[in-house]
């Protein structure tokens, strides 16, 4: 069962809520994410309990609830039905703890405007004042206590306002109460400052789309009725409905929600469009691709709440520490009250006063919300910039990493072979050899192929007619052209079928070494060499620049690659990068483990054939370009398929981890500091309570900084310039052990 809960405003809140669900009988498990405030709860086989005792007992500890409504069944909208417009949120003075906080004031108000007029009755107009406004944490102190968190704030809070009306401080106990709920308020503002990133992804999909029936008839329908191989029309400054294929139509669309790509990027019939981007300019037809709930703006919401619901390591450790903390301050505060007037002869009424500030003290809320908050905001931050981290254990050990460790092909180059170069040998021009190279692969489906009729039409070359085609498998293409038999074919095969000259087979040579995939152009007839075609997988343009990022914030890159050495070299030499070639699978599994030893290691890879080493390491990030194996693969995913995005996670991880520090030493060192104060004197009730609410509010501001992050501390040179200090052929082979046996072919 799925619930949406009103009302948490820190992590401790989370704690009071599992606590009390967990007594329940039948509940097998409970998942709460503090900054979606969703909860789902799974009942064990026959339990008995229903969503509405689970309702019951939210409310009883003072949070509302809500069964959430089935998403299915959400989206299954009639057609032409209007959507519901969303209520806008509550208003601080609408809200629970805004009400908390403006009865208090009226009765602060009151009470010291009676104890000016009327100075004898001041004690007990500030009683009455106390009471009244104390009554509401009483009652949620006397539920959380019973529901298995005695030690909550409110039971604090409580134990110090009525403590100080025994010893005849009213008018401070009356301050406590308000001072509390005004900082509880204050804490409400800035959680659901903290949700509004999630909210600003979801409303980034149109509630409405313009469906075109098989006439062509336009209706308005909600975009949630959308369904797979529907038509929809986007005209110029509409959002896209939801993720599809364009059908009709060319524009630029501005995909910088989804990926974090400021420029808009054009696109033609055939492409793929994100639910959420903006149509700039012309009008399009798409054909819906997903529904609603598994577009990619849906996907990454999901996975960004359950990255947010899964605990870091710190958040862990943090949780332990203070339910020990609160309770060890509590029987400080007892031995204040008691040991002094006791052993020491001291004044009860004084020593009272200071164990109850320092019940104050005792409450973890700033410790407790140290990291999550932290984490959310990273993981925001990341999500707006096209890095999408699958939660705080991922985010935490980015920024430790020693190594990242790079695929070559789809990773480091963009995966498809563009043509480099076309040489005549002989007589023919060199416009005439790639039509001829054209013409022989124009019904080959190979990736080569593609990339050589492409490369032809884009130079303006015509593409002749080819007929009697036929291929010697891994070996040649062969057809007739204008009457001439004519064959494309590798080195090897062209060795066998014609006389290669000695000046030929050096620029073969020298093509090869530059890591380039070479084809020889015969007149089969004649047995003579027409001219030659290379094809390389080209660097991605920010490589270089990225790999020179991540080893300026001092991470040494490294590339494996099943590839041959000559290829391998071929792309790191320029990057400036080590390497090793010809592995296996298992031999790049063996590396990383072996890579351990010089610290955490990373790989980054295209989620799909490198699945092994991405789960082997102990980060994998996919280059995914918002594909489904790079949303569902590895730990984290570069929606952009930047290598510079890579250091850039590094460096929103040390971000948050800096931020994570600095939150603890808010927290515990201005407690620390009022501790101190409060033991001696100097600081009161009052003053504990603004330490408590003043250290919240430095702990949650100082983790929306994150939200402002835009790869500070990352120094990214422009593509192609080479890397400072290093010469083109710093590439070498890695120094980390060898594989015992290769495999000969890459």
């Amino acid at each position: 069962m799925r619930f949406d809960v009103e009302g948490m405003d820190c992590g401790s809140c989370v704690g009071k809520i599992e606590t009390a669900l967990a007594r329940l009988p039948g509940v097998a498990d409970i998942r709460l994410n503090f900054a979606t405030q969703q909860l789902d709860v799974a009942l064990a086989p026959g339990a008995a309990i229903g969503a509405d005792e689970i309702v019951q007992t939210i409310e009883r500890l003072g949070f509302g609830a809500a069964v959430r409504p089935d998403e299915a069944a959400a989206s299954e909208a009639e057609d032409g039905a209007q959507p519901q417009p969303q209520p806008a949120p509550p208003r601080w003075w609408q809200t629970r703890r805004g009400r908390q906080v403006l009865a208090p004031s009226g009765l602060m108000g009151a009470a010291y405007a009676v104890s000016l007029l009327v100075p004898v009755a001041a004690f007990w107009i500030f009683m009455l004042a106390v009471l009244i406004g104390v009554l509401p944490f009483v009652r949620q102190a006397w539920a959380l206590a019973r529901a298995g968190s005695p030690f909550s704030i409110e039971t604090l809070m409580s134990a110090a306002a009525l403590g100080a009306l025994l010893i005849g401080e009213a008018a401070e106990a009356a301050a406590v109460v308000w001072l509390f709920s005004v900082g509880e308020l204050l804490e409400s503002v800035a959680a659901d400052r903290a949700r509004a990133g999630i909210r600003s992804l979801a409303s980034l999909v149109p509630s409405t789309a313009i469906r075109l029936d098989a006439q062509g008839g336009q209706r308005t329908v909600p975009a949630a009725a959308l369904r797979v191989d529907d038509r929809v029309l986007v005209r110029p400054g509409d959002r896209v409905p939801a993720d599809g294929v364009i059908l009709q139509g060319a524009s630029s669309l501005d995909e910088s929600p989804i990926t974090g790509e400021s420029i808009p990027r054009a696109k033609r019939a055939g492409d793929g469009v994100f639910a959420g981007s903006v149509n700039v300019e012309g009008v399009l037809q798409v054909r819906v691709s997903r529904a609603a709930a598994d577009n990619t703006i849906a996907r990454i919401i999901h996975l960004v709440e359950e990255a947010q619901a899964s605990k870091a390591p710190t958040a862990r450790f943090i949780e332990r520490f203070s339910r020990g903390y609160t309770p060890a301050v509590m029987a400080l505060a007892a031995l204040v009250m008691l040991v002094p007037p006791l052993a020491l002869g001291g004044d009860w009424p004084t020593w009272l006063y200071r164990g109850l500030a320092l019940l104050l003290i005792a409450c973890p809320c700033a410790l407790v919300l140290s990291t999550p908050a932290a984490i959310a905001s990273g993981l925001a931050a990341g999500t707006r910039h096209g890095l999408l981290v699958k939660g705080g254990h991922a985010l935490e050990t980015i920024g430790r990493v020693g190594v990242v460790v790079f695929d070559k092909t789809g990773t480091l180059t963009a995966g498809v072979p563009h043509v480099t170069d076309v040489l005549p040998v002989g007589d023919l021009p060199e416009h005439e050899v790639l039509a001829l190279c054209a013409g022989l692969e124009s019904g080959s489906s190979h990736p080569l192929a593609h990339a050589l009729v492409a490369h032809a039409r884009a130079a303006g070359v015509g593409v002749p007619a080819a007929a009697h085609a036929s291929a010697s498998a891994g070996r040649a293409v062969h057809a007739e052209i204008a009457g001439r038999r004519l064959a494309l074919g590798s080195p090897g095969w062209a060795a066998e079928a014609a006389v290669l000259t000695a000046g030929t087979q050096a620029r073969i040579d020298a093509l090869q070494r530059e890591g380039k995939t070479v084809s020889v152009l015969l007149d089969e007839e004649h047995r003579e060499v027409l001219g030659l075609a290379a094809w390389r997988d080209e660097p991605r343009p920010d490589a270089q620049a990225g790999v020179a990022a991540l080893q300026a914030l001092g991470v040494e890159a490294l590339m494996l690659t099943g590839d041959n050495p000559r290829t391998a070299q071929a792309i790191a030499d320029p990057l400036g990068l080590a390497y090793q070639a010809e592995l296996l699978p298992q031999d790049k599994l063996r590396l990383i483990d072996a890579l351990r030893g010089r610290g955490r290691v990373a790989m980054v890879g295209d989620g799909i054939n490198d699945a092994p080493a991405l789960a082997a390491a102990d980060v994998g990030i996919a280059m995914g370009g918002g594909t489904d194996v790079a949303l569902e693969t590895a730990d984290a995913a570069l929606l952009q398929d930047r290598v510079a995005d890579v250091a850039r996670l590094v460096a929103l991880s040390r971000a948050t981890l800096a931020n994570i520090h600095q939150n603890v030493v808010f927290a515990l060192g201005l407690k620390g500091v009022f501790l101190l104060t409060t033991l001696l004197g100097v600081t009161g009730l009052w003053m504990a309570v603004l330490a408590d609410a003043g250290a919240t509010a430095l702990v949650t501001l100082n983790a929306l900084r994150l939200l402002r992050f835009k790869g500070a501390g990352v120094s990214i040179p422009p593509a192609g310039r080479p890397v400072a200090g290093r010469p083109p052929s710093a590439g070498r082979p890695a120094p980390c052990p060898a594989p015992q046996k290769l495999h000969p072919g890459g």
